[in-house]
């Protein structure tokens, strides 16, 4: 749950001006992070994870471990849906350590990197009785001592589309810190959100480029009862603007019926559109070839005469690559991805669409 679908802004001259700016000066010593503060290896209550802030107590306290370790990367201010990656670890780990950071490295210029939620002390409370061993929680400082990184995980191609072409740099950033955070946690396995199914698309794939020694799990997005993805980006909205935000869930929905129906992959994306298009009239127009959608520079969602939902991209691409599906498709599986900004808050939704196999009865996803 590291993508951060950041706040518009002006447009940097360079994707990593905000992150070094961010940055602290060269540090070499080990610093305790500000907020709760716990010695390693202590319990305040029963079933209260202990605390650590810095890589050397980090390793002290995981050296003491026997078994299996999972670990779910968080940015912090954590909901339900961190929770539910929280659960599917301690089902398939011995021991569970969270990690809690705002990494400068993923935020861009005019992005809301200072305005990000950082609600530590509460973030240890929902993670009491959830059977979550160690909350690693360092400041940028104790990351990047030295100040930004020489050296990156750059994405490729697969981190230059769709979210990567909206945000660019954004999963240089992140791949950087999850890379980063594997090697000091050291886990058996990762678990992360559907949710963010181009993160975690990405993440598979530097496991596997890489020969990282983990397994990643994938967790199904979580959402309220009406639909909403789940996102600590959510408390942002307003309730005019909460309701408008539904449109993202009813558009993945649609492309879930219309492959279960038997659709062919472009007749998914005519029905995810035609959805979107009723918040976004400018989704009716024909896409460009990465799925993103041209809309007026300098337009503010929901002021005057604009509509208050204003679609970034809507696509149907393969899981593993995020590539456009061929027009023709209708077998196996894809992903819808879509992001969009409500009002001034910018959200991410997707769903995997499941066509029906050869004899399978065609209908309405189960």
């Amino acid at each position: 749950m590291l993508t951060s679908s950041a706040q518009p802004g002006p447009t940097a001259p360079h994707p990593h001006a905000a992150a070094s700016a961010a940055l602290p000066a060269p540090a070499g010593s080990d610093q305790a992070g500000a907020g709760l503060t716990a010695t390693a290896g202590a319990e305040a209550e029963e079933g209260r994870p202990a605390v650590v802030h810095t890589t050397s107590e980090l390793r002290t306290v995981r050296s003491s471990w026997q078994g299996s370790t999972a670990v779910v990367m968080t940015m912090g201010a954590l909901h339900a849906g961190h929770l539910a990656l929280v659960r599917h670890a301690r089902t398939v780990a011995d021991h569970v350590v969270v990690t809690i950071f705002v990494n400068p490295l993923q935020f861009g210029a005019g992005e809301d990197l200072d305005r990000y939620p950082r609600t530590l002390e509460a973030d240890v409370r929902d993670l009491t009785g959830e059977g979550v061993d160690l909350v690693f929680a360092p400041t940028a400082a104790q990351m990047y001592p030295d100040g930004e990184p020489q050296v990156w995980v750059r994405a490729g191609t697969m981190g230059s589309v769709l979210e990567g072409a909206q945000r660019p740099g954004h999963f240089d950033g992140m791949l950087t810190v999850v890379n980063k955070l594997l090697h000091l946690t050291g886990p058996d396995v990762a678990v992360f959100g559907q949710k963010d199914a181009q993160q975690l698309a990405l993440v598979r794939r530097m496991v596997a480029d890489t020969n990282l020694p983990v397994r990643i799990e994938a967790v199904p997005t979580v959402r309220e009862a009406d639909g909403l993805a789940l996102s600590s980006r959510n408390v942002y909205l307003d309730d005019v603007e909460r309701e408008a935000a539904l449109v993202l869930s009813r558009t993945v929905a649609a492309a879930e019926r219309a492959g279960a129906q038997g659709l062919d992959a472009d007749q998914v994306r005519t029905a995810a559109r035609a959805v979107m298009a009723e918040a976004d009239p400018a989704v009716a127009a024909a896409p460009g070839l990465d799925g993103n959608i041209e809309a007026a520079d300098a337009v503010v969602p929901g002021s005057d005469g604009v509509s208050m939902v204003t679609c970034d991209y809507l696509e149907l691409v393969d899981e593993g690559t995020m590539e456009p599906v061929p027009a023709q498709r209708r077998s196996g599986t894809a992903l819808l991805v879509t992001a969009a900004h409500v009002g001034r808050t910018r959200l991410l939704d997707n769903a995997i669409v499941r066509w029906p196999e050869a004899g399978e009865p065609v209908g309405e996803k189960s």
